[in-house]
């Protein structure tokens, strides 16, 4: 079994403040493939970065994840029940949701026993989508330099192994049901320079660089992207393309 790996939960009211916010024309477009709208389960849904959306097209959510300090950052819904639970384990009857999402996620967990799980509580017919962002793009190409350099160089060394799911979009992950062909989404912030160092902060390579050596690297990024930026508080277009997986749960068969 696939040990969990807290990663965020001692920056997890950072990580609700700082992470950007999925595109609206996704849940739209995942609710689009459905007849049903009954139950969503936001598995491994952190601080909820995508349980709101989904209860504005759902009648009720289900939002589990394994650390509790990411579920108290998230936000309070009449239709959302939040719950500390790992992905194996959901404690959601079977057939019950007819669409299982996991966000920016799926590289922790237990494929070999999530897929079952995610199979057991989909209803025939339900929907399975993942997705995952990588690096971000900005409107200048010296502030693309300089992040692509703090990436790699300055904290490359400390990403986990994980990482190598998220830039390969997840296509190298196996998916347990036939794929659909899904629609391009990007999300898109106007951020002004604080905000953009708030978001690196949050990365798990970057907390492990600043818990082997004792400083923050992002102070020293934020020193050479000021000189690009010009005014600080001006907001600049920041995108992350989503790479997005689909599936439907085939239908039950005649006698099952």
């Amino acid at each position: 079994m696939k040990p969990y790996a807290d990663h965020f939960s001692r920056v997890a009211p950072a990580y609700a403040n700082c992470r950007p916010g999925y595109p609206d024309e996704l849940f739209t477009y995942l609710a689009g493939l459905l007849d049903r709208h009954e139950l969503a389960w936001d598995c491994a849904a952190g601080s909820g970065q995508a349980t709101l959306p989904l209860a504005r097209r759902f009648q009720r959510v289900l939002a589990t994840d394994a650390s509790p300090q990411m579920l108290d950052q998230a936000p309070r819904h009449p239709k959302i029940e939040y719950r500390v639970a790992t992905a194996e384990r959901s404690g959601l009857s079977s057939g019950t949701a007819d669409l299982v999402v996991v966000a920016q996620a799926l590289h922790w967990l237990d494929l070999d026993r999530f897929y079952p799980e995610a199979a057991r509580v989909l209803v025939p017919g339900g929907i399975l989508a993942v997705w995952t962002y990588g690096n971000q793009y900005l409107d200048d190409p010296a502030i693309d330099r300089l992040l692509q350099r703090f990436y790699t160089d300055v904290v490359g060394p400390y990403w986990p192994g994980e990482r190598r799911h998220v830039e390969s979009g997840y296509r190298t992950l196996s998916f347990p049901f036939p794929e659909l062909e899904p629609e391009s989404f990007a999300m898109k912030e106007q951020w002004d320079l604080s905000q953009l160092l708030g978001y690196l902060r949050t990365w798990s390579a970057t907390q492990r660089f600043r818990e082997t050596h004792g400083r923050d690297p992002v102070e020293q990024l934020g020193r050479e992207i000021e000189l690009v930026w010009g005014s600080p508080t001006s907001p600049r277009t920041i995108r992350w393309p989503l790479s997005l997986r689909v599936g439907r749960r085939p239908p039950a068969t005649p006698g099952t």
